[in-house]
């Protein structure tokens, strides 16, 4: 279950007392406070709060107050001009606060963010629940032949039952012993920050981050990718579909120029031009490295 009976009772009760305010508001992500949506078997993705909107970010960019242009099309140019040219600082301007529920491994790959504030449940002090992520049969997948971080193909139907029954179990017998080794029933119970070390990666924490929209995209850029890995993409995927309701221009540029964009060096742009020009270019007179052209190939062919 990906929210306790408490946690749904204290989100009913604040979206049940709206208040008034005076800040900038953004009506898309209005709908979305307090509302947890489930990634995962145990996980979700819920807002806590956000500050500022597509107008805070002209506002910023043009130091203003109040409406700051009477445009709407002057906005979203200006937007678009801001992403274009790689502009950072009005986009620092929304920030949002997120409370996901994820697994242990995940988060670990999440942290690597550095750029956000981050409150985790500790288990030092509580007790985590018995829940894990195990996987769907066609997300078990053999290592990558290719990429040594990624997955190849989906594992045949009896491998792929044994692993699940090893995820199973392993977890299960874990979650066992951490509870006996904690219980003080008859001993004097191991610490709960020192029981933790038995539990396995697939257990799930949760965390509150609140992060900057400028540091979001930058995220949601590496983690939304087709490349990344499949249990941290749904996390991205999920906030890249809230972040389109709070700042639609902001996220359509994003969309346009960092997610469907592509960035050339120098030598790719010299061979780009060259071959516009009906110049025949290979990698030997590119210049490029043998991994360089090949990514270049793929950027320029229909599957790229």
């Amino acid at each position: 279950m990906p929210l306790t009976p408490e946690q749904q009772e204290e989100i009913d009760a604040l979206r049940a007392t709206p208040r008034q305010t005076l800040r900038a508001v953004s009506e898309g992500m209005e709908k979305h406070l307090y509302t947890a949506y489930p990634v995962l078997d145990h996980g979700f993705v819920r807002v806590i709060d956000y500050m500022g909107d597509d107008n805070a970010i002209t506002q910023a960019a043009r130091v203003s107050y109040g409406k700051g242009t009477k445009s709407v099309s002057n906005d979203e140019g200006l937007i678009r001009y801001l992403m274009r040219h790689w502009h950072s600082t009005p986009f620092e301007m929304c920030e949002i606060k997120l409370h996901v529920k994820l697994p242990v491994f995940v988060a670990r790959q999440w942290i690597r963010h550095r750029t956000a504030n981050v409150n985790e449940y500790s288990a030092r002090y509580s007790i985590l629940d018995r829940e894990f992520y195990i996987p769907q049969p066609e997300q078990l997948a053999a290592q990558s032949v290719i990429n040594n971080q990624g997955r190849g193909e989906a594992l045949s139907g009896e491998e792929a039952a044994r692993v699940l029954e090893y995820l199973k179990s392993d977890a299960a017998r874990c979650y066992d012993h951490y509870e006996e080794m904690i219980g003080q029933e008859g001993q004097q119970g191991l610490a709960r920050e020192l029981a933790r070390m038995n539990l396995p990666a697939n257990i799930y924490t949760q965390w509150y981050w609140k992060v900057d929209l400028h540091n979001l995209f930058h995220f949601l850029r590496l983690r939304a990718d087709s490349h990344a890995q499949y249990e941290i993409r749904v996390y991205a995927e999920e906030i890249c579909r809230i972040v389109a309701d709070w700042v639609p221009f902001a996220y359509a540029a994003f969309e346009d120029y960092r997610m469907g964009g592509a960035t050339l060096s120098a030598r790719a742009l010299d061979a780009l031009r060259r071959m516009l020009a009906g110049e025949t270019v290979t990698q030997e007179t590119s210049g490029m490295s043998k991994g360089e052209w090949r990514e270049f190939e793929t950027l320029l062919s229909a599957k790229g």
